[in-house]
């Protein structure tokens, strides 16, 4: 079995962009996660972490003053869904001969 994860790191200033673009990883990945650096404002965490359980969007907080130790931590686990397979297989494609060259 295999699984499509997608992982979208965001810097400040783009969350609402960031979370656009983690929702629309959703149609071709099993899971999805918003990486967000912990130095965020806390509302703007506290509202993605909302969003994130709504959509089932992983969220996930790190430290992004110490890129030796960036300490992870899983905010929310996303809920695993099915991918659109047209849309799998469409970006499948986009990057077949650079996996299997």
């Amino acid at each position: 079995m295999t699984l499509f994860i997608h992982v979208h790191i965001i810097r400040f200033g783009v969350v609402v962009t960031a979370f656009g673009q983690a929702c629309a990883y959703c149609l071709f990945s099993h899971k999805s996660y918003l990486v967000v650096p912990s130095q965020s404002p806390q509302e703007e965490i506290a509202r993605l972490d909302s969003l994130c359980q709504v959509f089932g969007i992983g969220l996930i907080l790190f430290d992004s003053t110490n890129p030796s130790d960036p300490a992870f931590s899983i905010r929310v686990r996303p809920r695993k869904q099915e991918p659109d397979l047209f849309y799998a297989n469409k970006y499948m494609k986009l990057i077949e001969s650079e996996m299997f060259a």
